[in-house]
């Protein structure tokens, strides 16, 4: 199912929302709100069909249930990670830290639960996609940023490791960006959460946990001194080793 604002019919750069669903009530719900602010929305009521959808229509992010009818959510969010940087919010009545922590840990940039605030939901859908979209350069900052093999350029977004491209997601990659850019500093958690997830996020520490972990598993060679330090009830703070 598709539905489009008629305002923006003519118009170029829709952004597209993807809503894996099985209630019809909050399906029409966010389509509703979504479609009067000007969004394209894509429904899939079982998830059997989402992976072919990202590759047909290249929606910018993903509300993705947990319990579906024809799909487990969790793995379902692995896979399209693993294919996609589609920005991806899990919306799920599953309320228990542990599987907000296993939908991170599988890829989803963000977890809300039910029942949620509409608002709320269109604040964490523009944090997402502001996190999908490449931020300038300093103006202090000239070329990429060299600290033990790595090369970090922010301006492209682009990580190397010994002359070898680093995948990272958007979100992994706004993280690292606020750590980069002080280097040596120590980072209140807080201020971290605030940066990269947006206002709101200051308490979700275990965001900071997930993503930290996931950094330090693609940038940190086996053996070596970690590049992210972690100051127990404190923050994070960027070694130049």
């Amino acid at each position: 199912m598709r539905e489009t604002s008629a305002a923006l019919r003519d118009g170029s750069g829709l952004t597209t929302v993807l809503m894996v669903e099985d209630d019809p009530n909050i399906v029409d719900l966010i389509r509703a709100n979504l479609t009067v602010r000007g969004f394209d929305t894509l429904v899939s009521l079982d998830g059997r069909n989402v992976l072919r959808l990202i590759e047909k229509d290249l929606p910018d992010l993903v509300l993705l249930d947990l319990m579906l009818p024809g799909a487990d959510g969790l793995d379902l969010c692995r896979r399209i990670r693993e294919r996609s940087n589609i920005g991806i919010i899990v919306v799920s009545a599953r309320r228990a830290e542990h599987d907000k922590v296993a939908a991170l840990n599988v890829g989803a940039d963000d977890y809300l639960t039910k029942p949620f605030g509409v608002e709320e939901l269109l604040a964490r859908i523009t944090a997402t996609l502001r996190r999908s979209r490449p931020a300038p350069a300093p103006a202090d900052v000239e070329g990429p940023i060299e600290v033990e093999g790595l090369s970090i350029d922010l301006a492209k977004q682009q990580v190397l490791r010994d002359g070898v491209a680093v995948h990272l997601t958007p979100t992994e990659f706004a993280l690292l960006r606020e750590l980069v850019l002080h280097p040596g500093a120590l980072i209140p958690h807080a201020q971290l959460l605030r940066r990269v997830w947006g206002v709101g996020y200051e308490s979700e520490t275990e965001y900071l946990r997930v993503y930290v972990r996931r950094l330090r598993s693609k940038l940190e060679a086996e053996g070596q001194p970690p590049l992210i330090v972690t100051e127990p009830r404190a923050g994070y703070r960027f070694t130049t080793i």
